[in-house]
């Protein structure tokens, strides 16, 4: 799929700012569903699992991801593995196949060292990293060939069950505060919601 101008703005709206980085996820979320041959997401029609994990200097990535598949947190049709690595797995969730797609370790290695990283490391906002820095690496980025940067692998067979959702909440009757019952723990007796339960949380954060 060509990107377009209006598009990359879009993209770059919702991320909040322009780095190299995105548009490597964007391309990268439009391939596989390309190779997949499905539409943006409207409801739970894609899943994404995400390896990209937090804390380091391409994170970036998964905005692009999220924008070209329209899988978001808020849909729950996204989940995260700190595996710090650029890659995910597109599912089609009704066909029930999936797609891999990962950055070339070269091209990757490449763009660990550009100067665009170089700034960031000295702590520089990557909005006040220089256009002239920025614009090459951007370029790259939206014209390189997809065999050049990207490592696809599928469609490949991927058993999918859907869960169905949860419409009932229930006050905690410590806090009050209207908690969704599969989320509810029991203390004394009575529903209460995790932070007041005490216990940790199930999902891994990390």
């Amino acid at each position: 799929m060509k990107i377009t101008e209006e598009l990359l703005n879009q993209a770059f709206y919702f991320h909040g700012h322009k780095c190299p980085a995105m548009p490597l996820g964007l391309r990268a979320g439009l391939k596989a569903m390309e190779v997949l041959r499905v539409e943006r997401s409207q409801d739970k029609e894609l899943y994404v699992i995400s390896e990209t994990g937090k804390g380091h200097a391409a994170g970036c990535f998964l905005d692009g991801i999220m924008f070209a598949t329209g899988c978001t947190y808020g849909k729950a049709n996204i989940e995260k593995r700190y595996w710090d690595k650029m890659a995910f797995t597109l599912i089609d969730t009704r066909n029930q196949k999936a797609v891999r797609v990962s950055l070339k370790p070269a091209f990757f290695a490449k763009a660990l060292r550009s100067p665009f990283v170089e700034f960031r490391k000295k702590g520089v906002p990557p909005q006040e990293v220089p256009f002239e820095i920025l614009k090459p690496l951007l370029d790259n980025a939206l014209s390189a060939p997809e065999e050049q940067f990207l490592d696809v692998n599928g469609p490949f067979e991927y058993p999918w069950e859907k869960n169905p959702g949860c419409f009932t909440a229930v006050p905690c009757t410590v806090c009050g505060e209207l908690t969704f019952e599969k989320a509810l723990r029991v203390k004394e007796g009575k529903p209460v919601c995790i932070p007041c339960s005490g216990y940790k949380n199930c999902e891994c954060h990390g």
